[in-house]
């Protein structure tokens, strides 16, 4: 479990879009999938299990407040990626950012869990809970309308 949470951070900070939400997500995580732990079942894999936990946690809290609108990192955090990146990497993270920020959130997790986190098309379905052929149309209008988005930053 210690192993994934780069990973379990890298998506809450995609659903949060907040650093400290994230953090909050990651952490309301790992806490539920300590007490549930039981209903892991071995052999399927630990990493789609606790992207369901998070996204469902995340889906819960949406309804229960108003979440604010931020950019998709602060300043801080893209000036720090890729250490020698340097300013230019930052603003190129900020743009995609704010591009990420203004999907709709089916198409944004689409995004994030196949583009970002590497997942195929059939396990991402299985995380988010709908056919592969929904995800499908999900990621291919939220990749036209990042490429559109980003074109016009251009």
């Amino acid at each position: 479990m210690v192993a994934l949470l780069p990973r379990l951070r890298r998506f809450a900070l995609g659903l949060a879009r907040d650093r400290a939400d994230g953090d909050d997500l990651v952490q309301l995580t790992v806490e539920r999938a300590l007490t549930s732990r039981t209903q892991w079942q071995e052999g399927t894999r630990l990493d789609s299990w606790m992207y369901r936990i998070m996204r469902n946690i995340w889906i819960d809290e949406g309804r229960s407040r108003t979440r604010r609108s931020q950019t998709f990192v602060t300043e801080e955090t893209g000036l720090s990626v890729g250490g020698d990146g340097g300013q230019e990497a930052a603003a190129e993270l900020g743009v995609v950012g704010r591009a990420m920020d203004r999907l709709p959130d089916d198409q944004r997790e689409a995004v994030m869990l196949v583009l970002v986190e590497g997942y195929k098309y059939a396990e991402a379905a299985e995380i988010v809970g709908c056919p592969v052929g929904t995800l499908t149309s999900r990621l291919g209008r939220g990749r036209e309308a990042l490429m559109a988005m980003l074109g016009e930053a251009a």
